[in-house]
């Protein structure tokens, strides 16, 4: 497909981030396109292995710290409608209760397993927010059993909330390969470093496993044909 053909359907501002990465040379903008799209690619195992993993990890320890594994549901009730999260707009508690519906729309019966299966990378994520990880006794924190001790809940915060962005670009087909106007993948390794630097503190294992379809490194070296 052509330069045009291409710009036509993606749309004009979009390439012309990469039109200018290259000095204005349609053949070398659309490799790059091309490039970042299957770096974005290799990223996907990744992200989502390290969802499922840390999801299914804190479900565990919340499961454990309410001796409930039906917590998701009936904490809907619990500690997702304390008062103190009234300026959070009770988001965990939302979430839920869109899920539910999402579910029941879908002819299905509410299970812990259906609605877990329906929250977003967020929704986990923003239980390591103080204002929702003091409600929980601080339980998510084990699940990274293997961190230095030195790490602390502002520290796994961040990490995640990088992640977490990082994640909504690759999804929604935003560019990875830019550091302000340049062409850039620095940023790119780094969100997977601290993707496996964070597996490693949930489960040696996990970062082993996960190690299998790392193939971002040989995606990236094409930039060097461009």
């Amino acid at each position: 497909m052509d330069y045009s053909k291409l710009e036509y359907f993606t749309s004009q501002p979009r390439m012309q981030r990469f039109l200018a990465a290259v000095g204005n040379s349609k053949t070398k903008a659309q490799r790059l396109y091309k490039i970042n799209l299957r770096v974005s690619q290799a990223f996907y195992p990744i992200l989502n292995l390290f969802e499922i993993f840390l999801r299914n990890s804190i479900n565990n320890q919340i499961s454990s710290h309410f001796a409930n594994p039906n917590w998701v549901i009936s904490e809907k009730h619990g500690f997702m409608s304390d008062n103190s999260l009234t300026p959070s707009q009770f988001y965990l508690k939302n979430s839920i209760t869109k899920a539910e519906r999402t579910i029941r729309r879908k002819g299905g019966t509410i299970s812990s397993g259906k609605v877990i299966a329906e929250q977003s990378f967020g929704f986990w994520t923003s239980l390591f927010e103080p204002h929702h990880y003091r409600l929980i006794g601080g339980a998510v924190i084990h699940c990274f059993s293997n961190k230095p001790n030195s790490i602390n809940r502002s520290h796994i915060s961040q990490k995640l909330n990088r992640i977490r962005e990082f994640r909504n670009r690759v999804y929604h087909n935003e560019p990875i390969c830019f550091t302000g106007n340049i062409v850039d993948f620095d940023g790119a390794k780094h969100i997977r470093d601290e993707v496996f630097e964070m597996l490693k503190w949930i489960d040696m294992d996990l970062a082993t496993y996960v190690e299998q379809f790392d193939a971002l490194d040989s995606k990236i070296t094409q930039f060097n044909n461009v």
